[in-house]
């Protein structure tokens, strides 16, 4: 057994998902929808599946999901993709651990943002790479130079990058991601930039790839996520674009873990791709609304919502909500005794955790949203003095 895993606790989500259904709890803890995925993309998989091939899709998916997701980056971010960059994986943490797998040494230094993704640290380890943490701090979250320049003193092989940010809700903005880009460069690291949040931005907002800053195409691995770009997040279809000195390797790397990914969804998602921008547009607008639901909501019911750029989730600042407790037990006595599931933020941190932040995801019905702030209302009552 690797003592590695062996020590490794069980995520998170899996666990809150597990109290909110042993205490039939409103989950607004784990991050999927309930509303949102397009019906005709549904049916253009039920149709792959009885019409078309259920044998092995080529390994690095099928020829039209790598041309429609090369078309698609054009059209909605004008960066010239070319299909032969793509690989098609099975969601994108298969494509995380590819890349990671293929792009990290043992010893190589690895650059993670905290909070981060709990995927990340675990793939990073075991590939043998040696964790650098770069902490971001509420309720700002944002990325300075002096941070970076420190971060970047020694020789790091590898930074990750997830942009919008899980869990956060930060769309970081143009001057953070040069001072990324800047140190790449300058450092010869390369990036790995998780991007499967890029169409869930608010505001007008437009994503900016980190691979279209000066200095940054031949050295970016892209990651994306058909599962939130359509709100279907059991699908597990993902994808890689990167350059072929980079993009090779990862396909090796793939090749010897999931292989290939179901024709029949890699088919739903090439037609989905194509859609125009009134589609990604209705989307971004449907969650925006149920964004500002449970914010409004929660702001009734005196807790400190944190600002959401991106994403399906919006933190609160417990402290700032008069609530003198951390975020492990407000959200396991939230669970247990007031019936709403959170996630405590805590728990996207390697060291010295931030312990006043707990994530909601705001992708659910209106009358769910609306019974979930009522509990988290009652949970709130059970810190008061």
């Amino acid at each position: 057994m690797n003592p590695l895993f062996a020590r490794l606790p069980t995520s998170i989500f899996a666990r809150m998902s597990m109290l909110a259904a042993e205490h039939d709890a409103i989950n607004l803890g784990q991050g999927f929808p309930d509303f949102g995925w397009p019906d005709d993309v549904v049916a253009k998989a039920a149709e792959a599946l009885t019409q078309g091939s259920n044998q092995y899709a080529p390994m690095r998916g099928l020829p039209e999901l790598r041309q429609a997701v090369a078309s698609h980056y054009r059209q909605h971010q004008s960066i010239d993709v070319h299909h032969d960059w793509v690989t098609v994986t099975s969601g994108a943490t298969e494509a995380l651990a590819a890349a990671i797998t293929a792009l990290v040494t043992p010893g190589d230094e690895v650059l993670l943002l905290q909070p981060l993704y709990d995927a990340y640290l675990p793939l990073v380890l075991r590939a043998g790479g040696v964790p650098r943490l770069i902490r971001l701090e509420p309720p700002s979250w944002r990325i300075t130079a002096d941070v970076l320049d420190e971060a970047f003193a020694g020789a790091p092989r590898l930074l990750i990058f997830n942009n919008p940010h899980n869990p956060t809700a930060r769309v970081f903005d143009e001057g953070e991601q040069r001072l990324l880009a800047d140190r790449c460069v300058r450092h010869d690291c390369v990036l790995l930039t998780d991007e499967v949040w890029e169409h869930v931005v608010f505001e007008g907002a437009r994503h900016r790839p980190m691979s279209a800053l000066p200095g940054m195409a031949g050295r970016s691995v892209k990651v994306g996520s058909a599962g939130k770009i359509f709100s279907l997040t059991g699908w597990k279809v993902g994808w890689i674009v990167a350059p072929p000195e980079l993009g090779g390797p990862i396909s090796k790397a793939h090749q010897y873990l999931a292989y290939a990914t179901p024709p029949n969804l890699q088919a739903a998602v090439a037609y989905g791709l194509t859609k125009d921008e009134s589609y990604f547009a209705a989307m971004r607008a449907d969650f925006a609304k149920a964004r500002d639901v449970l914010s409004a909501r929660l702001t009734e019911a005196d807790f400190v919502p944190l600002t959401s750029e991106g994403t399906y989730f919006l933190s609160i600042d417990l402290t700032a909500s008069g609530i003198a407790v951390d975020d492990v037990t407000f959200c396991e006595r939230a669970v247990r005794e007031a019936g709403v599931a959170a996630i405590p933020v805590s728990s996207f941190y390697a060291e010295d955790p931030v312990t006043s932040v707990v994530r909601l995801c705001f992708a659910k019905e209106p009358e769910t949203l609306a019974l979930g702030v009522d509990r988290m209302r009652a949970a709130k009552a059970l810190f008061s003095s």
